[in-house]
């Protein structure tokens, strides 16, 4: 029985390693599918050759994807969308990085360094008061913000990060076009490497994401890169100011 219906050709150079012989696609799929697609050991087994690497970006980390979260990736591919298609090492990293911010960078001044998170959770309920108006019937996926306290002058900041279904027919990317949005001028997604647009300096963002996130009005920011992908960063609410918040 063939566990991997497309077969990838070795790419090696003569003078590599591994070309005096290496395990089958299939062979690496049950050895990963035992160790439960763990991400660490994917990540390193992209680094040994280029075929390690391909197979790595089409089957291995897909099959992350869907074992991860299963339900939205069913969603990004339902009625024909293929968005996704390779761009399945992005998303697994998108999944489990939080990506943080560099002084300088996307969000001026802050430093907070990135790391992995065991688990967050994507809404696409809470996506949509991340949309403005005219753009309520796109489909955006959202994790809860991961929160880093006492930042100094910043206070507590949530990010976040997302995706969207088929963004390259998405209203909020028709908006943006016909703004004539630019994009940044030298940050680039640091999932897909793609180029990015603010929403926040095109005035996209609701009040509800806000409240959707428990923070200060007007303290959220956020990109959306070529492909769909989302960053973004609030200044949370303090506990009991987001709970009356969310009472109100």
């Amino acid at each position: 029985m063939v566990l991997v219906v497309k077969q990838h050709r070795c790419t090696h150079s003569a003078s590599c390693v591994c070309i005096k012989g290496h395990l089958s696609e299939d062979a690496l799929f049950l050895v990963f599918r035992h160790m439960n697609w763990n991400p660490r050991l994917i990540a390193i087994l992209s680094c040994v050759c280029k075929w390690f690497d391909e197979v790595a970006k089409q089957v291995l980390w897909k099959e992350f994807c869907h074992a991860r979260a299963p339900k939205m990736m069913l969603d990004l591919h339902s009625g024909g969308s293929h968005i996704v298609d390779g761009n399945w090492k992005a998303l697994g990293k998108l999944l489990i990085y939080c990506n943080g911010c560099t002084k300088g960078g996307l969000f001026n001044n802050i430093h907070v360094p990135g790391h992995f998170v065991f688990r967050t959770r994507f809404s696409r309920t809470a996506g949509k008061s991340f949309l403005p108006l005219p753009c309520k019937s796109d489909v955006l996926y959202v994790s809860d913000p991961c929160e880093h306290l006492d930042q100094g002058e910043e206070g507590d900041l949530g990010f976040f990060r997302g995706i969207f279904k088929s963004f390259a027919t998405s209203r909020v990317k028709k908006m943006l076009i016909e703004k004539r949005a630019r994009f940044h001028p030298k940050e680039l997604c640091p999932y897909c490497k793609a180029k990015l647009w603010n929403m926040f300096q095109e005035n996209m963002i609701p009040r509800s994401a806000s409240a959707r996130l428990g923070a200060y009005d007007d303290s959220v920011e956020y990109f959306v890169c070529l492909n769909g992908h989302v960053i973004g960063i609030s200044t949370l609410l303090p506990l009991s100011d987001s709970e009356e918040a969310a009472d109100e």
